[in-house]
């Protein structure tokens, strides 16, 4: 293997460092992109690249393992999603896609950070991030999620005990909610549900497992974003502290 002789450490305005730029084009974490620069799989402008700390200049043309790789800005999206759109993390073509709700927002492809179904509303966060989707993926992580669940009929005072106990759904499986509670002044069909979990359609696991139909699922916080100033169906950008916080998340 061999380096570019005249490659550049020295960061500009307009440049950006080898391992960010292969990130953000959605092939790897930073972390990863190190590995495979070591490994002398990428190449600029024709020639093999071994230096981290290189600095990659506007017009470069970078390949990884012998593929052009086109770096975006990373975007952070938040839409209020609403029923009948499907928000999948697996990359596809589907009918109402959420993908639809936000043309528009960014000349990037952005995706989903988890999967939605159609019947479920609320925040969902699109990003072309690399890092803050593996961030966000990690069990250990804990992302503070609420929901507001709509069920067929009252829930019991015993079950919601139950529930705060945790639910065994079969004989190894257990879910564990982080608080449940009945909304002030809404029936008692009403829940409000705080999770940590990633798991999908966790809520509709629980409650099914007690005998009770989930007719809406509502998510009203993500992490440290709300639904303030964002109606149904409307997106927005996040802003510079929402991004921040995320960054400094472990």
């Amino acid at each position: 293997m061999k380096s570019n002789s005249n490659s550049s450490s020295k960061k500009t305005a307009h440049t950006t460092r080898l391992n960010k730029f292969i990130a953000n084009s959605g092939i790897c974490s930073r972390r990863e992109a190190d590995m495979y620069i070591a490994m002398g799989m990428v190449k600029i402008n024709g020639k093999i690249i071994v230096e981290m700390g290189y600095q990659v200049k506007p017009g470069d043309d970078v390949r990884y393992d012998g593929r052009r790789v086109i770096s975006d800005k990373p975007a952070y999206v938040l839409l209020n999603k609403p029923k009948g759109f499907l928000a999948s993390v697996k990359k596809g073509t589907y009918k109402k896609d959420v993908l639809e709700l936000i043309d528009g927002a960014t000349t990037y492809r952005i995706d989903p950070v988890n999967s939605m179904d159609r019947t479920s509303t609320g925040l969902l966060l699109f990003t072309n991030d690399t890092e803050l989707k593996i961030k966000l993926k990690k069990a250990t992580q804990g992302i503070h999620k609420v929901f507001q669940v709509v069920l067929d009929k009252n829930l019991v005072q015993s079950d919601l005990e139950k529930i705060r106990e945790g639910v065994v759904i079969d004989k190894f499986d257990k879910i564990e909610v982080d608080a449940i509670s009945f909304i002030r002044g809404e029936s008692k069909r009403k829940i409000g549900v705080e999770l940590s979990t990633e798991r999908h359609r966790a809520i509709f696991h629980i409650f099914e497992k007690l005998g009770y139909k989930v007719e809406q699922v509502d998510r009203v916080v993500f992490a440290h974003l709300t639904k303030k100033d964002l109606p149904r169906g409307k997106w927005r950008h996040l802003n510079e502290r929402e991004i921040n916080l995320f960054k400094m998340m472990k």
